[in-house]
């Protein structure tokens, strides 16, 4: 079985964050574990409060997977301090793992920054480079970029923008735009385009924890970067299709869909008597 690490902060709804990474490497067949970087406090409706796991506590997480079990794939989400992401350049680059996946979290579902801003600047510095897939949603590539993204055409020019600033490949998310969910991958040669029509539900809540732990699935099985990304589309867009009415605001995407409708099978146990 591959084995996939997140690294990332916790969501205690169940949503997004770590809980949301965990659930997608199963419904993928894969073993996840995890590194929690900040544990945050909030449900589908608003962030409440968030607590940083100490950096160094986050490099000891780190050391005690990677001393221990091979790692096929990692995703990094949510780092919410420069001090957080020296912790995780650094250990990063001493473990040199393949397939880093980084989803650049700078804010929940409803708008609550998750990064504080005078992190960008290390996110640009130091984690970005550790990227062979980066994938920022609009409103953050427009923040890494700083630029104004309006088309598909100016999605491309973030893209290519940030694939210069040192990740191995870069796919936009195109959520927060018009028309169709266009997602655009740049891998340093070709434009490739993922495209599906738009899904109309407020129940969005951790689509871009899921799809970018779905690429570090695929790609830890084997998969190219487009066709880990193809996959991933068309998981999230299942998820989504069939999303949770679960809370009061942003509900969650159902990440075991498929496995449900294909039935979990139910174990019956005898009892000591031999009854069912």
């Amino acid at each position: 079985m591959k084995k996939v690490l997140s690294i990332a902060g916790s969501d205690c709804s169940g949503g997004a964050g770590i809980q949301a990474d965990l659930k997608t490497f199963s419904a993928h067949g894969v073993f996840g574990m995890s590194v929690i970087v900040s544990v945050v406090a909030e449900n589908t409706g608003r962030v409440i409060d968030m607590q940083d796991i100490a950096p160094d506590m986050v490099g000891k997480q780190i050391d005690a997977v990677f001393e221990d079990i091979e790692v096929d794939a990692v995703k990094i989400g949510m780092l919410s301090s420069p001090a957080c992401m020296e912790a995780v350049a650094e250990r990063m680059e001493r473990y040199m793992p393949g397939n880093v996946v980084i989803d650049p979290v700078m804010y929940a579902k409803n708008g609550s920054p998750l990064m504080r801003r005078e992190a960008a600047a290390t996110l640009k510095r130091r984690i970005i480079p550790l990227a062979d897939v980066l994938t920022p949603n609009i409103p953050e590539a427009e923040e890494i970029t700083e630029m104004r993204i309006m088309s598909a055409g100016d999605m491309e020019c973030a893209a290519r923008s940030i694939y210069e600033m040192g990740a191995g490949a870069v796919v936009i998310k195109g959520g927060h735009g018009a028309g169709s969910a266009l997602d655009i991958l740049y891998d340093g040669g070709n434009f490739y385009r993922f495209d599906t029509e738009r899904i109309y539900t407020k129940n969005t809540h951790g689509t871009g924890c899921t799809f970018s732990s779905a690429i570090a699935a695929q790609l830890a099985k084997g998969k190219s970067v487009q066709e880990a990304v193809g996959e991933a589309k068309a998981y999230v867009t299942t998820a989504i299709r069939h999303a949770l009415p679960i809370g009061k605001g942003n509900g969650p995407t159902d990440h075991f869909y498929e496995l449900y409708r294909k039935g979990l099978r139910e174990y019956a146990f005898e009892d000591s008597v031999g009854r069912r």
